[in-house]
């Protein structure tokens, strides 16, 4: 795996990862998305209908919580969790836990940490958490961490225990690592925590970067707790401190706005959760990354006649974010326009508004299947817009673009 940067724009890292998976053939463009599943499927989309999307991530990301439970019945396939679920040719990068999920803490010890499958808690010390990696056999994987300093008011004491586990996990799991046949050709990614204090997010990444590790996972800057700016200074602190030559990915950031601050703090990798998340608020991704807008739209704003963007209201939903619609809402049901104007995914280019509304309100399964087809189709074309803007030094234009739905946020 190598990391190639072409240039480095408000500290946005555009690159290319190659070398990637055990032939070597694949590589991801930087910044960038991996595929999100469950238990090693998109959700709502089977692997036909899925591959109807066109710059689908190279990387599928997987997670041991979803896994762990099937250990057993891997270990006897043999093969992988790439074959057993029937992917197409990826290469699987797998985390610990499952960022749409949240889980119960306080169960972590100086020897285990705790996942939270269909059954209930499993608990992994690093030999479990190992013969795990080995039966999913993965390309890359997060090492195991100590992740619950995440929370607003954590004690010092407890951050720091925090970054020593994660260490001491590290060093463990390199060692099986080195033991472990199935995992001969993958990277193990290690962990940077310390929650909201500086000192101990600059210590977690100098001893995390003195480790043979193959890239980064920025753990612990998800709680909406945390302002953004202090995310942005502890995330540009902490990449700062990390090798030039190494992928950074940081977990459980996914809004539009919140992709660009971490990108522009040195972030490359991200997870593609948020357009799950939107689908199962029965909503549609809907803000704007065009930086050229077609000719009629670039007259009206020339001559001050564009409308301001319509802050959506949340229908009750505080998750809901200024970046999508409601669909479920009763203004869609005779509202016969695209999900998007100008969007090129099947449900765009197929179905109008009125119809996916119903397919909600009657609970069809078919309405999933079409949000989560247009919000992947629209998310990897925000990261694509992203790159080009940053190629082309048009970066402050994009974010002007993005950011104009968050007004009022």
């Amino acid at each position: 795996m190598k990391l190639e940067l072409s240039r480095v724009v408000q500290g946005c890292r555009l690159g290319i990862l190659t070398g990637l998976g055990k032939s070597g053939q694949h590589s991801l463009e930087l910044p960038g998305c991996l595929l999100y599943t469950r238990c090693a499927t998109v959700p709502h989309l089977t692997q036909d209908t899925l591959h109807t999307l066109s710059d689908l991530p190279s990387v599928t990301q997987v997670s041991v919580d979803s896994l762990a439970e099937h250990q057993e019945v891997l270990e006897e396939f043999k093969e992988g969790v790439r074959k057993f679920a029937g992917l197409h040719d990826t290469v699987l990068f797998c985390s610990l836990h499952d960022s749409a999920n949240t889980s119960p803490t306080g169960h972590v010890t100086n020897k285990t940490v705790s996942v939270w499958g269909s059954g209930g808690r499993i608990e992994l010390t690093a030999a479990r958490f190992m013969a795990i990696q080995a039966a999913i056999q993965p390309d890359c994987y997060q090492s195991m961490a100590d992740g619950e300093t995440w929370q607003a008011n954590t004690s010092r004491k407890r951050v720091r225990k925090a970054v020593d586990r994660t260490l001491a996990h590290l060093d463990e799991c390199l060692v099986l690592h080195q033991k472990t046949q199935e995992l001969k050709h993958a990277e193990i990614f290690g962990v940077v925590e310390g929650g909201d204090i500086m000192e101990e997010r600059l210590r977690s990444a100098r001893e995390t970067a003195k480790r043979p590790v193959g890239g980064f996972v920025l753990d612990g800057f998800h709680s909406a707790a945390m302002d953004q700016d202090v995310r942005a200074q502890l995330i540009r602190a902490t990449t700062a401190e990390l090798p030039q030559e190494k992928p950074r990915l940081v977990l459980g950031i996914g809004r539009p706005d919140e992709v660009i601050s971490c990108a522009e703090a040195g972030v490359d990798l991200f997870e593609s959760v948020f357009p799950f998340q939107v689908t199962e608020r029965g909503c549609a991704l809907s803000f704007d990354y065009t930086i050229d807008p077609d000719p009629e739209t670039a007259v009206l704003e020339l001559n001050g006649e564009m409308p301001a963007v319509k802050k959506l209201k949340a229908n009750g939903d505080e998750n809901m974010t200024p970046f999508e619609m409601n669909l479920k809402d009763k203004r869609y049901q005779d509202d016969f326009r695209p999900l998007v104007e100008g969007c090129g995914c099947y449900c765009c280019k197929k179905h109008m508004r009125a119809y996916v509304h119903h397919l909600l309100v009657t609970n069809e399964l078919l309405g999933g299947v079409l949000l989560m087809l247009h919000n992947m189709a629209h998310y990897l074309g925000f990261f694509k817009a992203l790159r080009e803007a940053i190629a082309s030094d048009r970066l402050q234009d994009f974010k002007n673009r993005v950011l104009r739905c968050r007004e009022g946020d």
